[in-house]
């Protein structure tokens, strides 16, 4: 590790141990910006990851999406391009040397104003990447994010007008980096990874309902082999599979949330069958639904951000 990241993973650490005094995630005044510290592993949390970009300064987490992991640490970071249902787990953390992140969520239209006014080549629109990746951050890209990080030092009025630039900055490097054609595909009207996207949306806003393959495919415009491949390659998981994910975490939140029978709750996220609700609960989280929430209720409340 060269001196100048060493100096700013420092200055990073220093500034998000500044402004998150506990464990937790923690809002800024800089929109879409969030710090994270946890000073004790934690047990993997499951929730939908949106579009955003997280960077570790000290610590390191494991991202579990389909059956692809994601491990970084220091220095890493982690980009998910389109909604992701995901389990993540702080693997090393501690009192001493808590877990420090800084997570930057970013929308498609941010991603393409950045491109509209960028020179990028030409890159192919049909080559489908799977849409979350870890890299290592170059100096450059540091630089922009401890640069946005400081502005939470007083430098409230200078938040308006400079954030959305070192924001602009931070996705620019992101997408000149070894895996910027991810980024770039899913805001690209007309690329596999596009389409894709309005198919995720469609599962999200639908997923307690049945559909058919072919209605989704048609949705993308691609024959239903087509749909199949690209989704996962995008995913990691096929379209029934990542419905599975969504009702079941949709489920334990309900569970958590409500006094309510888990039979109940199965109806509610879709599932015709309570003793299939219950197999696929189990098989997910690793206890019965009433097993696992009664153990969730005696320990601490989930997380509401996994990278």
């Amino acid at each position: 590790m060269s001196d100048q990241i060493h100096e700013q993973q420092n200055e990073l650490a220093t500034l998000i141990d500044r402004y998150s005094d506990k464990d937790g995630v923690h809002p800024t005044a800089i929109p879409s910006l969030f710090l994270i510290r946890e000073s004790v592993v934690t047990e993997p949390i499951f929730r939908v990851n949106e579009p955003s970009f997280c960077i570790i300064v000290q610590g390191e987490k494991e991202v579990l999406l389909g059956q692809d992991r994601f491990r970084y640490g220091p220095g890493s970071y982690i980009v998910a391009t389109v909604d992701l249902p995901v389990s993540g787990q702080v693997i090393q953390a501690s009192s001493e040397a808590p877990y420090l992140a800084l997570k930057l969520e970013f929308t498609s239209s941010e991603i393409l104003e950045v491109l509209n006014h960028s020179d990028f080549p030409a890159r192919p629109r049909k080559t489908t990447r799977r849409a979350m990746f870890v890299s290592q951050a170059e100096p450059s890209l540091l630089d922009a994010v401890v640069r946005l990080a400081r502005l939470l030092e007083d430098h409230s009025e200078d938040i308006p007008l400079l954030a959305p630039l070192f924001k602009k900055e931070i996705l620019y490097k992101v997408l000149k980096g070894p895996h910027g054609t991810a980024l770039e595909q899913a805001t690209m009207e007309g690329s596999h990874t596009y389409r894709i996207r309005d198919v995720i949306e469609y599962i999200m806003n639908h997923s307690e309902q049945n559909f058919r393959v072919e209605e989704l495919a048609n949705l993308a415009n691609m024959s239903t082999a087509s749909l199949h491949r690209h989704f996962k390659e995008v995913t990691a998981m096929s379209p029934i599979q990542f419905q599975k994910q969504l009702r079941l975490q949709e489920a334990r939140r309900l569970l958590l949330s409500k006094s309510t029978d888990a039979a109940d709750v199965a109806f509610q996220v879709g599932y015709e069958s309570p003793s299939q609700f219950s197999r696929e609960y189990s098989r997910m989280f690793g206890f019965p639904p009433r097993e696992d929430i009664k153990r969730l209720r005696g320990g601490s409340d989930e997380t509401t951000t996994i990278s």
